[in-house]
């Protein structure tokens, strides 16, 4: 019996009965790495099932043992290892030229497939800048700025781990994290809010015990909290280990967080987030915002407190 497999972006091959998918691909011309000669031990020929994963066979024990070292997930098979029993397959080359050779096989740590490949999960997205530093900085020695921001953002990293939050990039007195990743979204987002609020008590903290007292100056900041549907992966160029998440509702977080300045509150977090919350902390108003590059308003509750000098950011706009 033959089944066809689509292979994307390629061509649909027929396999016959016995053969296996890497079999049928190189009989249909399509040049698939297969660096061990199909003995499935060089894992150059893996693919990425996207649609049938049932009608494909069992891994075999030699798949077993490649997949629970490298740590596949269950959709990357071994196309050397892989026959078909029906139609409706899909699957992707993920090791198509010497680039992704590199990528994928010699120029990686073991263990990072999951994060290569890329998923879509639901996350809540967190946002927080630091405001007023620009005036410190003018003011202050070089050293003295880069030890407090290493004491500010080792706040900020502590409060975001202890509710099991991941940090995934920092730019200047800001960073992004996400929660979520090893939770329920509903339990992310109550982590979310718990994490703003802990760093907003413990800079409470810091101000009133070091920076009044050693410089003379506070620190306030704003905080954006919103939850959607992201991509998770990793770039994997060497630069850091942290995963990469990306997608629009990023992009809204990052727009709250800098609401934070028009809106005069310090956590801004989207009514989406907000309903789903355990227990809702109390909102101090409710808002719809026409966001620069959104074209629908958000409504957003604010939780936070005002600032104690209200900051005006031109570029968004409170309806």
């Amino acid at each position: 019996m033959t089944h066809l497999v689509n292979f994307k972006g390629e061509k649909v091959v027929p396999v016959e009965e016995g053969q296996t998918i890497l079999q049928a691909s190189l009989a249909a011309g399509i040049p698939h790495y297969h660096a061990c000669g199909g003995k499935g031990q060089c894992t150059t020929c893996r693919v990425l099932v996207l649609e049938g994963e049932g009608n494909l066979t069992p891994a075999t024990s030699c798949e077993r043992t490649v997949k629970n070292v490298k740590k596949f997930p269950d959709n990357v098979r071994l196309a050397c290892q892989t026959r078909v029993n029906g139609e409706g397959v899909q699957v992707q080359r993920l090791v198509r030229d010497e680039t992704d050779r590199y990528i994928f096989i010699d120029g990686k740590e073991e263990g990072n497939t999951i994060g290569e490949i890329g998923e879509r999960r639901k996350l809540a997205l967190f946002f927080i800048d630091v405001r007023n530093f620009t005036p410190f900085v003018e003011a202050n020695l070089p050293f003295d700025v880069i030890h407090i921001m290493r004491r500010i953002f080792t706040l900020f990293k502590n409060a975001i781990a202890q509710y099991n939050g991941e940090i995934i990039d920092t730019a200047g007195d800001g960073l992004y994290a996400v929660f979520g990743l090893n939770s329920k979204i509903k339990q992310a987002t109550d982590s979310a809010v718990l994490a703003g609020f802990k760093i907003l008590s413990d800079l409470r903290i810091f101000n009133n015990t070091y920076m009044r007292p050693y410089f003379s100056h506070t620190f306030e900041v704003g905080i954006g909290l919103h939850v959607g549907k992201v991509i998770v992966g990793n770039v994997g160029i060497g630069l850091s280990q942290n995963l990469t998440v990306m997608g629009f509702p990023v992009n809204i977080a990052a727009r709250l967080q800098a609401a934070t300045k028009e809106l005069n509150n310090s956590f801004v977090i989207s009514e989406a987030a907000y309903r789903l919350l355990k227990n809702p902390p109390y909102s101090l108003a409710c808002d719809y915002l026409n966001l620069k590059g959104v074209s629908t308003p958000y409504e957003v509750k604010l939780i936070g407190k005002p600032y104690e000098v209200k900051q005006v950011n031109p570029d968004i706009k409170a309806t």
